[in-house]
C-alpha cells in the first residue's frame, strides 16, 4: 500500500514570499482539481497534561491574521484550547500529494466577527449549533433530535437564530507552516516558513 508520488517538485524559488499567499495558492489548486471539501482539516490539541487529541474541522477563512474556524467554546477542543492554546492544523490534499502543517497559537475571534458567521450559516445548521453540547454524553440519538425540533419550533425557517454564546470562532496565527509535497523515490520536498522575531518569515527545506 504505497504510492508512486509525481516527478514535479516545489523548490524554494517557486514560494510566495509569506506562507498564507502560498497557502492561497495551493488551496485554489486544491479547489480548481475538484477535491472534496478542500477546507477539510485535521485540528489537534492537547489538555493541560500533554494528551493530544484530533478531529477534523473545515476552515471557513484565511487571511495574513491567519486561520479561522468555529466551534463549541465547551468541547473537547474548547475546554484544551483553554488549557493550551497550542495548536496544530493538517490539510491532507491527498489527491495532489500535498500536505500543509500548521503550527500555531489558537485564540477566540471577536463576537461581532462570530455573529456575522453565524448569520450565514444555514438554518438547520444553526439550529444545530444550539441542540448539540458538544463533546458531552447523551443517552440516545432521539434526545439530540428532540432537543432540535424543540428549537426549529421556536425559530422556524425565516426567523433569525442568535449566535450562542458557547459557541464562536478561533483564529490560529502561525507560528510554522510546512509544505509538503510528494516526489519520486520518497525524496519528497518538504519547505517550512518560521516566524522570526518581528514577525518576518524565513523559509527551510526540510529532509523528507
Amino acid at each position: 500500500m504505497r504510492a508512486h508520488y509525481r516527478a514535479e517538485g516545489l523548490a524554494e524559488s517557486d514560494l510566495a514570499a509569506g506562507p498564507y499567499d502560498q497557502f492561497a495558492r495551493w488551496f485554489k489548486d486544491a479547489t480548481v482539481a475538484g477535491l472534496h471539501e478542500p477546507n477539510a482539516m485535521v485540528v489537534s490539541t492537547a489538555d493541560a497534561a500533554g494528551r493530544p487529541s484530533s478531529r477534523t474541522v473545515l476552515l471557513k477563512g484565511f487571511d495574513d491574521r491567519g486561520f479561522v474556524f468555529f466551534t463549541n467554546y465547551n468541547s473537547r477542543k474548547g475546554r484544551e484550547l483553554a488549557e493550551n492554546p497550542a495548536i496544530s492544523l493538517l490539510f491532507p490534499w491527498h489527491p495532489l500529494a500535498r500536505q500543509v502543517v500548521v503550527s500555531g497559537t489558537a485564540r477566540r475571534i471577536g463576537r461581532d466577527e462570530t455573529a456575522a458567521y453565524f448569520r450565514t450559516r444555514p438554518h438547520g445548521s444553526q439550529l444545530g449549533a444550539w441542540a448539540s453540547d458538544q463533546s458531552a454524553p447523551i443517552a440516545s440519538r432521539e434526545e439530540l433530535e428532540d432537543a432540535y425540533e424543540e428549537l426549529a419550533a421556536r425559530y422556524p425557517e425565516g426567523e433569525q437564530v442568535p449566535a450562542p454564546p458557547h459557541w464562536g470562532g478561533y483564529r490560529i496565527t502561525a507560528e510554522t507552516v510546512e509544505f509538503w509535497q510528494g516526489r519520486l523515490n520518497r525524496l519528497h520536498d518538504r519547505l517550512r516558513y518560521v516566524r522570526e522575531a518581528g514577525g518576518a518569515w524565513r523559509v527551510e527545506r526540510l529532509a523528507p
